[in-house]
């Protein structure tokens, strides 16, 4: 494994951590600052609205940069912006300090995938995208408890201060270990012809977007997470409403949830490798029978354990060739990559919301979980016509609308 994806996979690590810990150090935060649960949870909301803000500013305006110095500059920036919450003298300090840590986030994991991709033989570009992403499957599982155990111990400031340590890790690893020609150039199996070079302008950056292939590939991304998160947002309710479990034990099966991410990254990075459209496809109707099976078997203790790792299975299962699939499709432009990150968190949103309609409506506390099957199919559909129209004699000679 090229070093270099170590330190990929480290700034993930943080850059996950940074997203997940805090819901656990939210009393410890309010209690501090003297202000409401609802105005401490805008510390979450104000950090995913401003990823998705992030992910298409920071990646158009650095379109022209060498991309090493960019993943350098945005890792400087999430180092920052930890040490501003870690420091933190009032409210409006801690949330400046987490919207600077978020901008960082999409545009990091859009052109460090084209990064990480770059460093392996083209036949490995899924599983070195997942090894990225593998920081942030394992930052998943770790966040919440992580940031509950060291602010209990020594304090909310201290989780921060340990996240910015793990930042200038990052920075230092990258700054070593990640080659400066990394991301610049596509493989000649990839791109036709030896020596080319990705999109860099502005408007070439957009000109990806004229590709049906791109919009499709985006709209399975949002409806994929969608459907996961419509379940996965309520699932805390689902397991001790339903279920029959104790609030108590919602902590240890989110874990068994974030393995279940870990190891749908891994396996869906080689399934990938090896075809990417199939691999796509299966991983979304696995997530649609998950979800479906789930919102009939939730008042099972023991189907519901292990139908929530099957949720993290299948749900991640889709994310390294989804990126992959976008950036091929998108001929390298980092624009892209970074879009794919956005549509996630619209998706996460759209999911949230509908699912919330479905409790609100009276439909039970496995409402959710249906939702979710039904948004999960509809991306099967969209996936699938996608693989259709790539497998065609036109799209052959025809990439754009």
């Amino acid at each position: 494994m090229p070093s270099g994806l170590v330190a990929l996979a480290l700034g993930g690590f943080g850059i996950g951590l940074t997203e997940f810990l805090i819901a656990g150090l939210l009393p410890q935060v309010a209690s501090s600052f003297g202000v409401s649960e609802a105005a401490a949870g805008r510390l979450i909301s104000g950090y995913a609205l401003s990823v998705a803000i992030g992910a298409l500013a920071l990646t158009a305006a650095t379109a022209r940069l060498p991309r090493k110095g960019v993943l350098v500059g945005l890792v400087a920036l999430f180092v920052i912006g930890n040490l501003l919450s870690a420091v933190a003298p009032s409210y409006s300090v801690m949330l400046l300090g987490r919207i600077v840590a978020a901008l960082c986030h999409g545009s990091f994991f859009g052109i460090g995938s084209l990064v990480a991709r770059s460093l392996v033989a083209p036949e490995r570009k899924s599983r070195a995208v997942a090894v990225m992403f593998a920081g942030l499957t394992v930052a998943n599982v770790l966040g919440v408890p992580f940031g509950a155990l060291v602010g209990e111990r020594w304090g909310w400031r201290a989780a921060f201060w340990a996240v910015t340590a793990i930042g200038v890790l990052a920075l230092a690893g990258i700054v070593a270990l990640v080659p400066g020609w990394a991301g610049q150039v596509r493989p000649p199996a990839e791109s036709g012809r030896a020596g080319a070079v990705p999109p860099s302008g502005l408007r070439a950056q957009f000109r990806a977007f004229r590709s049906w292939q791109v919009w499709l590939t985006l709209t399975a991304t949002a409806l994929g997470y969608g459907g996961m998160f419509g379940a996965f947002s309520y699932i805390a309710y689902t397991f001790t409403e339903v279920s029959g479990f104790s609030p108590a034990d919602v902590a240890w099966l989110l874990m068994v949830y974030g393995v279940g991410l870990v190891v749908g990254n891994l396996i869906g990075g080689r399934a990938a490798d090896r075809d990417r459209d199939r691999a796509l496809v299966l991983a979304l109707l696995g997530l649609t029978i998950t979800l479906a099976v789930f919102g009939l078997l939730a008042g099972s203790a023991i189907a519901s354990v292990i139908l929530v790792f099957l949720m993290g299975v299948t749900g991640f299962a889709g994310v390294p060739g989804m990126i992959t699939r976008v950036t091929d499709f998108a001929h390298g432009a980092a624009l892209a990559a970074s879009a794919n990150v956005s549509a996630s968190n619209i998706g996460n949103a759209l999911g949230a919301w509908l699912g919330g309609l479905s409790i609100t409506a009276g439909l039970g506390y496995t409402a959710p979980l249906h939702v979710g099957a039904g948004i999960a199919l509809v991306a099967v559909i969209v996936m699938a016509v996608a693989a259709h129209h790539a497998r065609s004699p036109a799209h052959r000679t025809d990439h754009s609308m």
